[in-house]
């Protein structure tokens, strides 16, 4: 796969998702593409193994969500590959990200993603959300094809802040999951998401606690 391919396509890509970036961020993505594609071999990262959607099923629909972030600080959780947390945080260098893995091989990935890309705005932990310090709270937390909505909330909502919101990327829209829910917990909004270069459906769900609920905790 030519660098130059991979180049192009995120760039058309980019364009089509009316989003601006320099071309050392461009090319910081494309390291980061490179790295995944590199270590994927050997720690099962992803299971995207075709270079030709690569760019699209990992780098743009990654960066679909970009105009809903708006924490100054977000958690991802399951951070797996680095996706959705590593193309956010080249694109938002002056914004805080903590990813979060319990399998040790991702987590010695990301780091090593970290060290090479230079990315001083990335924290990597190394556990599970249930162990967290309960006292660092998120405004956002980011999830991508980790678990049912209602084993987020139930894992994670004890870091989420007052007024918070879960950031949770789907396939399908997943109106079994929305139903199990459970009590204390609704869905915000949903948006329909376009990757350029993907013919699947892709959603972005916005979960958070009922207005009766903001200052209830909920734990692991």
């Amino acid at each position: 796969m030519s660098d130059a391919l991979w180049q192009r396509q995120l760039a058309q890509g980019l364009a089509d998702l009316n989003l601006e970036l320099d071309q050392a961020s461009q090319q910081q993505l494309l390291a980061f593409l490179a790295l995944l594609n590199k270590w994927n071999r050997a720690y099962n990262l992803t299971a995207v193994r075709e270079p030709r959607e690569m760019v699209s099923r990992q780098l743009l629909d990654s960066l679909s969500i970009l105009p809903f972030i708006t924490a100054d600080h977000l958690l991802d959780v399951g951070a797996g590959g680095g996706l959705p947390g590593i193309p956010l945080a080249i694109a938002l260098p002056h914004k805080r990200f903590t990813l979060l893995d319990s399998n040790s091989k991702k987590t010695r990935f990301l780091t090593q993603c970290v060290l090479e890309l230079g990315l001083k705005n990335v924290e990597i932990i190394h556990g599970r959300a249930e162990s967290c310090d309960p006292a660092i709270q998120y405004r956002q937390i980011s999830s991508r094809a980790f678990t049912a909505l209602e084993n987020i909330v139930a894992w994670c909502g004890h870091l989420l802040a007052d007024g918070g919101e879960f950031l949770a990327m789907k396939g399908q829209f997943p109106d079994d999951e929305v139903a199990a829910l459970p009590a204390g917990w609704q869905l915000r909004s949903r948006h329909s998401l376009s990757v350029p270069g993907s013919d699947g459906d892709r959603h972005l769900l916005v979960i958070g606690r009922d207005a009766s609920h903001q200052n209830f905790r909920t734990g692991g």
